[in-house]
């Protein structure tokens, strides 16, 4: 098997099977030390054509929508290499992404078995086929759609990639893919791997690091009928607006602000653990981050003084330094837009148990640092409490009752995941049933499952990834009625 490596001297485009640069170019930073540790292509709306036209022209002329045996051949030697990247491919995303190296190894350890479920799942074709008269039959049968417009964003891009690249590929589509500018090493280097690979015809995955020019011309051609994305709320209704047009299909992971349920009677060592992981895994970059604690008032003392000693222990630091817990936000601006939110809900009467806040001073003041924040509301009306806070902020909130505390949680635009904690048999399961939630996780957080949907209620999004609904983006169905041995003479009504 061909091996990459990560030392490219710019980060470029992978588009019709060879390499392409563009006249705009930007800088790679490391958000631990603000030092730059490369450049790359920028990619535009020219770019951005060239990536559309190579994949719809290898969707019309390849064999790739129609042999699903090399389809599946494709995703497992993909599953394979991916797999044996992993040590230098985690490396350069705790560098350029800033996760500590646990957190990008675990990102990564989602790859390979997405890729390899949806190469058995395309043998599950789906289809039909009835005798409803004499000599009169039909057949139901599923196809790829065409060209699917990917964008990924930059808080998880290796697995949010293959999570919509696996099931499109799987379909028989082919793909442009619009990767984000503050990855675009990650990007090169995923890049690479995929251009190994034997069985992938030219064209049939395009990788573009770009931002907006990219994205525009993705929804706006009539050569790409479907949009994956993963992003926020905000540039999820614009672009289904831009795309309505052309009844353009869109496949959507939004925003979260994902609320953790901690009754009474829940075991609160087991609680208190996932929970503080919940806010500073991926430092809280995460559209399934627990931002919004939700525990019941006999406990509500307990918690408020375990939690805060526990995040204020939370250690801080870059993924190069192995004692790291929690690694910077991806920019400097990003620390100021979070600080800014929590200034705001301090003024509007937020309480301060943990004040967390920018490292300003001493060796990490040059990096993104953010350290965790906890803060006790009683007013769900708030920003921080409404608002995706995309950064290691929680909220806490007491309740008194079952009802109180589902009605707490839902009370909310965003439906992506929630979490409830309890000892008791049936409570966890009848609270589950009454949130507004696409996953629902019982004394857990962040456990997910290749043969399982993922997505979110309300305005978190539409559409499915994982489990056995994720290829229904990618498809088309078709009734082809057939007549075999029916007399000229007969009636074919």
């Amino acid at each position: 098997m061909n091996h990459v490596t990560s030392s490219q001297t710019k980060a470029l485009h992978w588009i019709d099977g060879q390499w392409l640069d563009s006249a705009e170019q930007g800088e790679s930073i490391d958000p631990a030390t603000g030092r730059k540790i490369g450049d790359y292509a920028i990619g535009d709306e020219n770019t951005a054509w060239q990536a559309v036209s190579a994949a719809h022209n290898a969707f019309v002329h390849s064999e790739w929508r129609h042999n699903r045996e090399l389809r599946a051949r494709a995703l497992h030697d993909l599953a394979d290499r991916f797999e044996q990247h992993i040590p230098a491919l985690a490396s350069l995303l705790s560098l350029e992404n800033g996760k500590i190296l646990p957190e990008a190894e675990f990102e990564l350890s989602l790859v390979a078995p997405g890729l390899r479920y949806c190469a058995g799942l395309l043998y599950h074709d789906g289809g039909r086929a009835a005798q409803w008269a004499q000599g009169r039959f039909s057949l139901l049968i599923r196809e790829a759609v065409g060209v699917v417009g990917i964008s990924v964003p930059w808080n998880s891009p290796v697995a949010l990639l293959s999570r919509s690249l696996a099931p499109a590929l799987a379909a028989g589509c082919t793909t442009v893919v619009k990767m984000p500018g503050q990855t675009a090493q990650v990007n090169a280097f995923i890049a690479r791997i995929i251009s190994t690979s034997p069985y992938l015809p030219a064209g049939v995955v395009n990788m573009v690091t770009g931002e907006r020019a990219v994205l525009s011309h993705m929804v706006e051609s009539p050569l790409v009928p479907v949009i994956s994305f993963t992003g926020s709320t905000q540039t999820g209704r614009a672009i289904a607006a831009s795309g309505a047009a052309k009844l353009k299909r869109f496949g959507f992971e939004l925003g979260g602000k994902t609320p953790a349920i901690v009754f009474d009677d829940a075991n609160l060592d087991a609680a208190l653990a996932k929970i503080a992981q919940s806010l500073t895994t991926f430092s809280g970059q995460f559209c399934m981050t627990g931002s919004r604690l939700l525990v019941q008032r006999g406990i509500a003392d307990l918690v408020r003084e375990r939690l805060s000693a526990r995040l204020e222990a939370v250690n801080v630091g870059p993924a190069s330094d192995r004692a790291s817990e929690m690694g910077p936000l991806i920019d400097k601006a990003s620390v100021a837009r979070v600080n800014a939110m929590v200034e705001t809900a301090i003024a509007q009467g937020a309480q301060v148990l943990v004040r967390g806040g920018p490292v300003t001073q001493g060796p990490l003041a040059a990096g993104a640092f953010y350290r965790p924040t906890l803060l006790e509301v009683t007013d769900s009306s708030l920003d921080v409490v409404q608002q995706e806070v995309f950064g290691p902020v929680l909220t806490l909130q007491v309740f008194d009752s079952e009802a109180q505390a589902i009605a707490l949680a839902n009370d909310s635009e965003f439906g992506l995941a929630a979490s409830v904690w309890s000892g008791d048999v049936d409570r966890p399961l009848r609270v589950a049933a009454q949130l507004e939630a696409g996953t629902v996780w019982i004394n857990d957080w962040a456990t997910m499952r290749d043969e399982f949907e993922e997505g979110g209620y309300k305005q978190s999004g539409q559409g499915r990834l994982r489990g056995l609904a994720q290829m229904e983006d990618f498809l088309e169905y078709k009734h082809i009625v057939l007549q075999p041995g029916v007399m000229p003479n007969e009636s074919t009504n």
